[in-house]
Order: C-alpha cells, then structure tokens, then sequence
C-alpha cells in the first residue's frame, strides 16, 4: 500500500499540470460549436443533393485555390469548413460563398486548442504523449480508488476544498476522485484507445485491434494527381445515389501519392459525427472505386466507432455534453491541486 501511494503521489506530481490542461481544453472542445463565433455559424443544416453537388463543384472547381478537404456543416455548426496543404482554411456558407479564411491555425482559437488537446502542437509525438499521459491517468484512477477504500469512512464530498491546506486538499482530492471516478476512466479509456488502437484488444476482446485496422483500411490506387476537370457534382449525386439516407460529412483529396479521394458519410444509424459510412473516387477520373456501408461493420468495429463519441460528447446531446464537461473540468481541478501539493505544500521535514 505505501508502494501505491507513492507511485500515485509522485506520479501525480510530474504529470497532473498536463493531465489537468488536457482536461481543461476538453471541457472547452465539448462545446466548440457553442462559442465559435462567425456569421451564419448558426444557419440550418442543409443535406439536399442538389445544395451540396453544386457547393462542392464551385469550392473545389479552380485547380488552383482546391481546398485539400472540405468538411461540411453539420445540425450544430452551420459552415463549411475548408483545409488547404499550407496549413491555412476558411469558413464558406453551405452554398459556397467566403465567410471567413486563415493563413495558420494560430488565427483560430478553435484549431489551435483543438491541435495542442489533440497533438499538443507536436503532431505524431504529442499524440503518444499524450496516450501516455492517459494511462498514467487510468493508473491514478485505479490506485486511487484503492487508495481511498482505507479511509472511506472518513468520506465528505466537497465541491472545492474546506480549506487550502495540505491536509484539506489532499482529503478534497480523495473523496472527490472516489466520486468522479467512473467519468475520468470514460474519458481516458476511450481517449487513450483513440491514441494506442492495439489497446482496444483489452477492452473488445482479443484481435480487435487486427480486425478494426483491416474493417477501416482504405484502397488504394495509382499515384495519379488529381483531374483538373472533374465532375464534382456528378461525385456528390453518385455518392448519394448509394447512400440516399446518410449525411454527407466530409471530401478529402488524396495524400501520400495515394490517388483516391475520399467522401464520408454518416450513416442515420452512427455516433460518429464524420460516420464510417465511405465512397471513394478515382483522383483522375472520379470514378466511384469502392465502398463501405457502416451499417455492416461488426459489432467490434461499431463498438471501437463509438468511442470518440463518447469521449467527446458528440452523442446524446446537451446531458452527455455536460456529463464530459464536468469528466474534464474534475480533471483539471484535482491534477492542478495534486501539482500543487506536491511541489508548494508539501510537509516540511523535522
């Protein structure tokens, strides 16, 4: 028991600042679509072929100013968005005409926040940072609900701590980790497993993780450059003619010398907001080459589908939204206090 409690102590010390942040800028991502503030952000959605044929051909008709991708509005966002290679977008209204554009993600509070919580502006490398961070996490669930056991009839639950002594916060940190336990272990699970696949083996059984890699994998083709005289339009009306009930979420032009563009489509049936549902195009003749329908994927890969949804409350409404929120924001509050009695409040030595 004391090995426990000091791997949890000194642990905590070294990675509950990141811990916390990472948890803090969750809270604010779960409700991005509230506070981002631009003209016609609050516009309906529009799904209609012909509205969403004739945007695409006009954005992506210049072979010159084509957007790497588009990502479509959605019920609670009612922009276009539009990504180029040089890092740089802009915001178009679901008929096409500018709203808004950037030449780095720094103009944008929203991409920004969103690359440090996810990469922590360090791409591949902050990813697994990060994955580690969230074990870490999971380990001071764990240890900490042991660690509790021992004095739970001592057991007060407090929002904030009765006072700002070792001694209070410590007791603070205690009963409300033993109560806010089950969301910090959502919220971890599913985003650690969103950054270490492998790890969804242990959670769905044994070759998930093999059998979500080969269910998601997408084609391959020629290396060929993009068509400058494509037939967008005729894209986005064919796409539909396969899937004539899903929502059509996202076009990405071909990367790594794949030639494949890729148009993603959520199915009624989905958690997730971008959907698994997929057609991809032949970059030089835009040609549909294949398909996915997500309503027949196993039950392994639908599962392993669900957890960004969950870990970032895009499922279930305003209830789950504010159900992460306080997951994150309970998150921030005890790594930033551990932190601080570890390294400010800690009991002197006599």
């Amino acid at each position: 028991m004391q090995l426990i409690d000091a791997l949890h102590r000194w642990a905590g010390g070294m990675i509950g600042l990141l811990l916390a942040i990472l948890g803090m800028t969750g809270a604010i991502l779960i409700h991005r679509d509230a506070w981002v503030m631009v003209p016609h952000a609050n516009d309906a959605q529009l799904q209609a072929t012909n509205i969403l044929a004739d945007t695409t051909a006009r954005v992506m008709a210049d072979p010159v100013t084509r957007p790497q991708s588009i990502t479509f509005a959605n019920a609670g966002f009612g922009l276009d968005r539009l990504t180029y290679k040089d890092g740089g977008g802009a915001y178009v209204t679901q008929t096409g005409e500018p709203v808004l554009a950037w030449k780095t993600q720094w103009e944008r509070p929203e991409l920004w926040l969103s690359d440090f919580h996810q990469h922590l502006f360090t791409g591949e490398t902050g990813e697994t940072v990060i994955g580690l961070a969230g074990l870490c996490g999971l380990f001071f669930v764990v240890s900490g609900m042991i660690l509790w056991w021992r004095t739970r009839r001592t057991f007060q639950f407090r929002l904030w701590p009765a006072r700002m002594t070792r001694p209070s916060i410590v007791r603070h940190h205690r009963d409300l980790g033993i109560v806010i336990a089950p969301l910090l272990a959502l919220s971890l699970v599913t985003g650690t497993v969103l950054v270490f696949r492998p790890l969804s083996s242990v959670i769905l059984g044994r070759g998930a993780a093999q059998e979500i890699e080969r269910a998601l994998k997408p084609p391959t083709g020629a290396p060929v450059p993009v068509a400058d005289n494509l037939d967008w339009a005729a894209m986005i009306r064919g796409a539909r003619a396969r899937f004539p009930d899903a929502e059509v979420r996202s076009l990405s032009l071909p990367r790594d010398g794949n030639g494949i563009i890729t148009l993603r489509m959520r199915g009624q049936q989905e958690w997730l907001p971008n959907g698994r549902t997929t057609v991809w195009f032949a970059a030089d003749t835009g040609d549909i080459v294949a398909t996915r329908d997500a309503a027949g994927l196993s039950g392994t890969v639908t599962a392993y589908n669900a957890f960004y949804p969950l870990h970032a409350g895009k499922v279930g409404g305003l209830p789950i939204r504010l159900v992460m929120t306080l997951s994150g924001l309970s998150l921030a509050l005890l790594g930033t206090l551990a932190v601080w009695t570890f390294w400010f409040k800690r009991p002197k030595r006599i």
